[in-house]
C-alpha cells in the first residue's frame, strides 16, 4: 500500500508494514518534550498515575523558556517543579537559565531531532521539527505524561495535503512569507488533523530556517504536522549536529494526498497576516497606513540566526522611528553569541532596539513585551489571536524578519524590496 512521508514513519514506529489515513495505532517515541507551562500539568498527571521511572533519561526533554528568567512567582514555582523532576530522573536533556534556549529552535541546533524520528511536545509548535523529515506533533500534557513514562504514544493516521513548490524565492522573501500566503490560500482549518508534506525542485531555494519557519506554522493552518522531504540540505544541518544512525522515508510515488497544490516560489511577495487570524494575510505593499507601537523579532518561528542578519540588514546604519518599540530576541544562547561575534548587537543597541535573553516572552502574552489598550504589533511570531500579546484591543501583524525591520526603520508596514 503506498504511504506518505508521515504515514511510513508512524508505521515503522508502530511496527507495521503499513498504515492508512483514519487508522488507530500505538507507536515508539524518540522524545517527548516539554517545557516550562506544560510540563508542571505533566508532572502532576505523572505522579497522581503512580509512575516511578521515566522510560528512557536521553529522550525527554525540558525546556524552560516561556517565563525564564523567572517573571513572577508563579513562574518560579512551576520551573522548580520541573527542576526537582530533572533531577529525580537525571533528564539529560534539561535546559534552564544560562543554557536554555526557545525550545523549537535549541532541539534542532542540538542535534536533538532526526530525520524519520517520531517526536511529541506538550507544546503546538512541536510541529516544527518536520523541516528534518521528522513526524512532530503537539500533545496535551496527559500524553506527555504517558509518553514520559512508557515511551509510547497512540495516533490517528492522518491523510496528507502535497505543497509542490517550484521557482525561487526573490530577494527579501523569506520562508516567512511563503508559509503565511498558504496559510491565506487555504485557511486555518485548511489542513485540520491533516499532513501539510512539502516536495519539489523550489526545495532548493529554501534554507533549513525556512524550512523550520514553514513547518512551526503548520498548526496554524490546523495541521496535525508539517514535513518536508529530506534533501542534501537536510543532511548537511543534521550531518553536523547528529551523531546516531536515523533513517530517511520518502513519500510513495502513488501516495494518496487529499489536494495537491503548486506552490511558485518566484511568485510569492512580502506577505502580512492582519488581525486576528493568520489566514487574513494582505501584502505588505497594501499596508502601509499601519503605525506600529511596537515591533518584536524572535520566537520559535523567526528567532534564528538568518532572521538576526536579515533584521540587521535593514537596522545597519540607522535608528528605530521615533514613537516605535524595537525588541529583538534571539531564540538561543549560541545564536546570541554568533549575534554578537558579527556585531549584530551592536548594530540592534545603536538602532535604538532592546535586546532580550532567549525566551518566548511576548509571544505569548508572558513578559518582555506586553501590549497596552489599543496598541499595534509587528511581530514575526506565529500567532495574531484576540489578546494573544496583551490587551483584548490590542492589535498583532504577522511579518518575517525582513517586513518587521524595514517597519522599525520605516514607522509603519512596509514592503523591504522599497527601500
Amino acid at each position: 500500500m503506498a504511504m506518505t512521508m508521515t504515514q511510513k514513519i508512524l508505521a515503522a514506529h508502530a511496527g507495521l508494514d503499513t498504515v492508512k489515513a483514519g487508522q488507530l495505532i500505538m507507536a515508539d517515541l524518540d522524545l517527548v518534550l516539554g517545557n516550562d507551562i506544560t510540563s508542571p500539568v505533566a508532572i502532576n498527571e505523572f505522579n497522581k498515575n503512580g509512575f516511578e521511572s521515566i522510560f528512557d533519561k536521553n529522550k525527554v526533554a525540558l525546556v524552560m523558556d516561556h517565563f525564564v528568567p523567572n517573571k513572577d512567582i508563579k513562574a518560579a514555582q512551576q520551573c522548580k517543579q520541573c527542576r526537582t523532576f530533572a533531577r529525580r530522573f537525571d533528564v539529560t536533556n534539561y535546559f534552564d537559565v544560562g543554557d536554555m534556549g526557545i525550545e523549537h529552535a535549541l532541539l534542532p541546533e542540538k542535534g536533538l531531532v532526526a530525520p524519520g524520528e517520531l517526536v511529541i511536545g506538550a507544546d503546538s509548535h512541536t510541529c516544527t521539527y518536520g523541516a528534518l523529515g521528522a513526524f512532530s506533533t503537539g500533545v496535551g500534557s496527559t500524553d506527555m505524561a504517558a509518553g514520559m513514562a512508557t515511551g509510547k504514544g497512540w495516533f490517528k493516521v492522518p491523510s496528507a495535503i502535497k505543497f509542490d513548490l517550484v521557482g525561487a524565492l526573490k530577494p527579501h522573501v523569506s520562508g516567512k512569507d511563503v508559509i503565511l500566503h498558504i496559510i491565506g490560500m487555504i485557511g486555518v482549518d485548511g489542513a485540520l488533523y491533516r499532513s501539510m508534506e512539502f516536495s519539489g525542485e523550489g526545495l532548493k531555494s529554501l534554507s533549513i530556517d525556512d524550512r523550520l519557519c514553514m513547518a512551526n506554522m503548520a498548526i496554524e493552518a490546523g495541521a496535525k504536522n508539517g514535513i518536508f522531504e529530506v534533501d542534501d540540505i537536510t543532511l548537511s544541518y543534521v550531518g553536523e549536529r547528529v551523531a546516531r544512525e536515523f533513517k530517511v522515508y520518502k513519500a510513495d510515488d502513488d501516495a494518496e494526498y487529499d489536494e495537491v497544490y503548486t506552490i511558485n516560489l518566484s511568485e510569492i511577495e512580502s506577505t502580512v497576516a492582519c488581525p486576528h487570524l493568520p489566514e487574513n494575510t494582505k501584502l505588505a505593499c497594501e499596508l502601509e497606513d499601519i503605525v506600529p507601537d511596537q515591533v518584536v523579532i524572535g520566537s520559535c518561528t523567526n528567532g534564528r540566526i538568518s532572521d538576526m542578519e536579515a533584521a540587521a540588514k535593514y537596522l545597519a546604519g540607522k535608528h528605530v522611528a521615533k514613537g516605535v518599540r524595537c525588541i529583538i530576541i534571539p531564540a538561543t544562547q549560541t545564536i546570541y553569541k554568533e549575534c554578537i561575534k558579527r556585531g549584530y548587537i551592536d548594530t540592534f543597541i545603536d538602532a535604538g532596539c532592546v535586546v532580550s535573553t532567549p525566551t518566548c516572552g511576548p509571544c505569548l502574552g508572558g513578559y518582555m513585551g506586553i501590549l497596552a489598550e489599543d496598541e499595534i504589533a509587528v511581530a514575526t511570531t506565529n500567532r495574531n489571536f484576540v489578546g494573544r500579546m496583551g490587551h483584548i484591543t490590542s492589535k498583532i501583524y504577522l511579518a518575517s524578519p525582513e517586513v518587521a525591520a524595514a517597519t522599525a526603520v520605516a514607522g509603519h508596514i512596509v514592503d523591504p524590496s522599497r527601500i
